[in-house]
């Protein structure tokens, strides 16, 4: 019998791989990884993105929210916002709420983090406790502090009288005074980042290898000794982690002031978010209000890479 061949056609087609698109998806990590972070990049510049080249936008026109006259001012909002007494104040006062409030978190977290980190009865209703400010919506925070500082039912005046610090029928009026409401505004912001950077400076202990303690303790380091030695240079960059964060939340946030003063007395406890809102929404002036708001883009922005720069230089050494 002879042999039998099957003749193949010269120009045929080859043969196409029998598996199904998704099968062919799966094995290619380029297209997944764009796939995966589409939704993402979607949301944030639908979130972030577009109110930011909008304002960015206003803030060179003269766009009211009363009018339609949109006319290019160029650097003209920028000059006359810079004109107004009320901006530096609200400048000094984010500078002010910014530094006093997340050195305050810093020292305080860092104390917390060390005694939480050590095992006890009862830790996990501790850690629970301290979270509650961070998981508990800010504008109803904000209403129980505001119920707390009122001037007739201060809690901290009953406790000041009963300690004798004050007089029996003497009052401190905690939100009508400049200097005790820009305080009443520190505590605000510490209580409210507070357990944030707790919990990040937690993690940041948990990863310090135990050998490296043990040899501390080994070679006679006391406490001390060790957490300046041990302890704080290499918790450093989540240090500057948790900073950045408390500065981000504090710089930007105007919820404390809308909801406890409202930016008074007198203006005197606005900050630059603050004074940005009322400008451009309650007055209706979107283009100086977009100014106003803008001035902190370039603040933050230098502040966050001066700071990833040393978090990772630390990292490195």
């Amino acid at each position: 019998m002879s042999d039998i061949t099957t003749a193949v056609p010269r120009n045929a087609a080859p043969r196409r791989n029998p598996r199904g698109f998704l099968a062919r998806l799966a094995d290619n990590p380029a297209a997944l990884s764009r796939i995966f972070l589409a939704p993402a990049l979607i949301y944030i510049f639908g979130l972030v993105g577009l109110p930011f080249f909008l304002s960015l936008l206003y803030s060179f026109t003269s766009v009211t929210v009363a009018s339609q006259d949109f006319t290019f001012r160029w650097f003209g909002n920028y000059i006359a916002v810079t004109k107004n007494s009320a901006f530096w104040q609200a400048l000094s006062n984010t500078v002010l709420y910014t530094v006093a409030a997340q050195f305050t978190v810093l020292v305080v977290a860092n104390i917390l983090a060390l005694a939480l980190v050590k095992p006890f009865r009862g830790k996990w209703i501790v850690r629970l406790l301290i979270l509650m400010p961070f998981v508990a919506p800010i504008s109803l925070g904000t209403l129980s502090w505001l119920w707390m500082l009122d001037s007739t039912y201060s809690v901290f005046n009953y406790v000041l009288q009963g300690i004798g610090f004050l007089a029996p029928h003497e009052r401190l009026f905690w939100l009508g005074q400049p200097g005790l409401a820009r305080l009443s505004i520190i505590m605000i912001n510490v209580w409210r980042t507070l357990p944030l950077a707790t919990v990040i400076l937690l993690a940041g202990l948990g990863s310090i290898p135990q050998d490296i303690q043990d040899a501390a303790l080994v070679d006679g380091a006391r406490f001390w000794r060790r957490h300046l030695q041990v302890t704080l240079p290499m918790t450093l960059p989540i240090n500057i982690v948790a900073l950045l964060f408390g500065i981000m939340f504090t710089s930007t946030d105007m919820v404390v002031i809308y909801v406890l003063t409202r930016g008074g007395p007198m203006n005197s406890t606005h900050t630059l978010a603050s004074l940005a809102y009322y400008t451009g929404v309650t007055a209706g002036d979107l283009a100086q209000g977009a100014a106003t708001a803008l001035f902190l883009f370039p603040l933050l922005a230098a502040v966050a890479v001066a700071m990833l720069y040393i978090a990772r230089r630390s990292e490195v050494t």
